[in-house]
């Protein structure tokens, strides 16, 4: 039987088409849902908010709420 893994949360610095791990950890949370990202599959998030998103649809949410778009 496999032991449950400790999570740990990272911390990054997003940037226009990549980010900087300032903080290492296996998952970032989503700004709209709060759901763990794992690192590894992170594929959307916003650099001028500082903010990740598990699926486009929630970036698009987001940009709604602060009626960006």
């Amino acid at each position: 039987m496999t032991e449950p893994r400790n999570r740990v949360e990272a911390k990054l610095l997003f940037e226009c088409g990549s980010f900087e791990v300032l903080k290492a950890g296996d998952h970032v949370r989503c700004a709209v849902t709060g759901e763990p990202i794992e690192v590894d599959a992170l594929n959307y998030w916003n650099a001028e908010l500082q903010e990740a998103y598990a699926t486009p649809q929630d970036m698009l949410a987001r940009l709604r709420e602060l009626k960006r778009i």
